[in-house]
């Protein structure tokens, strides 16, 4: 027994986005973004159970509708005349974990090519299809696979092709992804391809939270009694859908509607013209939904907030959000002119109230608006007095510490690998053997074959033709023949950053263009899905300023915020990484870590101590163990010590000036070396 949708106290937003879809699929699917412990897939799995009965083929594995079956059905040809049989509608499950067989189907290799039979297995699109298929933690599913299921909630079929045999079958399905963005966000493109965002959080009203704890309270302890009280409600849910449903082809979109529509995308300065398209899908779904064939300026708002947060142009550690204040701007200016005569004058001879300046563009002022998301990529003030200070060499003076340091803009930074091949999971850097990227070769399989090898399956079955009895044409293949490709692609790593907070990185200036090179080292590490740490030393010790995480947002915030000042003890900053990857190393064996070291070589301690020495020793460890590193040198002036350079021999890296990282700094060296060779 699900907990029933109606009984789901607040989160308004979600259960329309999830009503809205229910009403017109084509709108393209919900994501949810909220922290833990919101309910967010105790709606979602509530859904099905207020959507409409579906009529299926008896039999078919793809839920063909009698009505208008699917005249591609893998299991048809079926007869137009068909009997009919009603089931409730589905709601599907796809675990993190899913391979792509599993959610698009398999075709059954060795029997397509040993006895010439397409024998297909259908995979969770199939089951989902006319139902609801449900991603929990969305933003840790692969990216292929993600691909893969936007792609079919897009065009309403799927495709499974393996080696010239290929099947489809119709898979049009409501899609709800749901994902706590501590975990890490979705790759932009991705984002884009959610028909609606919502964003959930936990209520701040005690009234309210005490509802939700006694109505749980009352579902644990009866969830039979409790789901029948809520009966009455759930059929004027689903009855109210499936009237919506019949409404949707019959509103009518005007064109001053469709202009508000356009407008609105404008203000907000989206890619692209897919907002436009869901934008106005969602307002003529949310016209059906309130009764009406006519789309207002009201369905225009609602669909603008659900459709426009995750699209907008904002920095990629922004949250989503959408401001008030620029939607009503929008909206009032692309109404139509009602009276074409002039605005009557003010007292001074100007135009009088219709003719005042609109307000600032700057965020809404009301700061506990749950709809006002729109992050400010600012940095934050400095939490103390910018204080001058020394880097308190041999311990003459206490170390004093900066206020936090405003990155510089970041850049497009040069891709940084892991030396070597890994078998770590998919990703963006370093080289990996996988389940996708280009074929570099083949093996005997040790079970069902995946990925047939065809040239290397044919070149293993040529010697023994005729042994097989094959005098003609043709080919006869055995089992023994059939060889797996194997695939080599990239792999996500483990990117653990040290960075030298100490008063010997200089002026203001200079660590500003540090952080920014780190900045943009985050976001480059975003874009290739790797998991990130933050490890920070000044003063006397080291500090873990974020464990490693997927949040790569979380370590550009720790990194705005980061102090900087005193000594500069690289040593435990080398020692603390050293533990960090040593953990790390027993919870994810297969992710390689990359260590950055991003500092100028210094190092301080105590008076008589050899703090350079003790750096150089701890370095040494590093690249004992195996570790594989960067340094990225911060060293300015035109006299330079040379000291990161040391460092980065000890640690067996490659060492990078700052000014070095970036990638068309990269691509000016390669021209430069080609032109002088030349």
């Amino acid at each position: 027994m699900t907990y029933p949708f109606g009984a789901v106290v607040g989160m308004d937003d979600m259960r329309l986005a999830l009503l809205l879809n229910a009403v017109s699929p084509a709108i393209g699917g919900v994501l949810v973004r909220g922290e833990k412990g919101t309910a967010k897939s105790t709606t979602v799995r509530a859904l099905a159970a207020v959507l409409p009965p579906v009529a299926v083929v008896p039999g078919c594995r793809f839920a063909c509708d009698p009505a208008a079956p699917d005249p591609a059905c893998p299991d048809g040809p079926h007869e137009p005349a068909a009997p009919a049989q009603t089931r409730p509608a589905r709601l599907v499950e796809l675990p993190v974990g899913a391979s792509e067989d599993r959610v698009v189907g398999s075709l059954d290799l060795e029997r397509a090519l040993t006895e010439g039979v397409k024998a297909f297995e259908p995979g969770l699109l199939a089951a989902a299809h006319r139902g609801v298929l449900y991603v929990d933690e969305v933003n840790l599913l692969h990216d292929h696979l993600v691909d893969l299921l936007l792609d079919a909630a897009a065009l309403g079929t799927a495709y499974v092709e393996r080696e010239g045999v290929s099947v489809r079958h119709a898979a049009r399905f409501l899609l709800v992804g749901t994902m706590n963005p501590e975990e890490g966000e979705l790759r932009p493109q991705l984002l884009d391809r959610f028909g609606l965002t919502v964003e959930v959080a936990a209520p701040r009203d005690p009234a309210v939270r005490a509802e939700v704890v006694r109505r749980r309270f009352a579902y644990d302890a009866d969830p039979a009694g409790f789901g029948a009280a809520w009966a009455p409600e759930e059929a004027v849910l689903a009855a109210r859908i499936a009237d919506a449903r019949a409404r949707l082809p019959h509103v009518v979109l005007s064109d001053d509607a469709l202009r508000q529509v356009t407008a609105v995308c404008a203000a907000f300065d989206v890619d692209g013209l897919r907002a436009d398209l869901v934008t106005a899908r969602t307002a003529i779904a949310h016209a059906a939904w309130c009764g009406r064939e006519e789309v207002t300026e009201d369905d225009v708002r609602v669909a603008a907030r659900l459709a426009l947060p995750h699209r907008r142009r904002r920095n990629p550690f922004d949250a989503p959000g959408l401001d008030d204040d620029t939607l009503d701007r929008a909206l009032e200016d692309s109404r139509p002119d009602d009276d074409p005569e002039d605005p009557p004058e003010g007292p001074d001879g100007g135009p009088g109230d219709g003719g005042a300046p609109p307000p600032d563009d700057g965020p809404a002022g009301d700061e506990t608006r749950s709809r006002d998301l729109d992050g400010d990529s600012a940095p934050k003030p400095p939490r103390s007095r910018d204080l001058d200070e020394g880097d308190g060499e041999g311990g003459a003076a206490p170390a004093r510490e900066r206020a936090a340091v405003a990155p510089s803009d970041p850049f497009r930074t040069r891709r940084l690998e892991v030396p070597g091949t890994g078998t770590g999971v998919a990703g963006r850097r370093s080289k990996a053997r996988s389940d996708r990227g280009r074929v570099v070769g083949s093996v005997r399989p040790s079970g069902p074959v995946t990925r047939l090898h065809l040239v290397d399956t044919v070149l293993a079955a040529a010697p023994h033709q005729v042994s097989r009895g094959r005098r003609g044409p043709g080919l006869r293949i055995a089992r023994e023949d059939l060889r797996q490709a194997t695939l080599e692609g990239r792999e996500g790593n483990l990117v653990l950053f040290v960075v030298d907070a100490s008063g010997s990185m200089g002026s203001r200036a200079r660590m500003g263009a540090v952080k920014g090179a780190v900045l943009s080292l985050l976001l480059d590490a975003y874009q290739r899905r790797d998991k990130v740490g933050l490890v920070t030393f000044r003063g006397g010790d080291a500090e873990l300023a974020l464990p490693p995480t997927w949040s790569v947002e979380a370590a550009a915030a720790r990194l705005r915020e980061l102090p900087t000042g005193g000594r500069t003890p690289l040593a435990a900053g080398l020692a603390r990484a050293a533990e960090v990857l040593r953990v790390e190393r027993v919870r994810d064996p297969q992710r390689r870590p990359l260590l950055v070291v991003v500092t100028d070589g210094r190092a301080t301690g105590a008076r008589g101590s050899d703090a350079l020495g003790a750096a150089h020793t701890a370095a040494r460890r590093l690249a004992d163990a195996g570790t594989a590193a960067v340094v990225v040198d911060c060293e300015s002036g035109p006299v330079r010590l040379g000291l990161a350079g040391v460092l980065g021999t000890h640690l067996g890296a490659h060492t990078l000036r700052l000014e070095e990282l970036a990638a068309d700094a990269l691509a000016a060296t390669v021209r430069s070396v080609r032109g002088a060779a030349a």
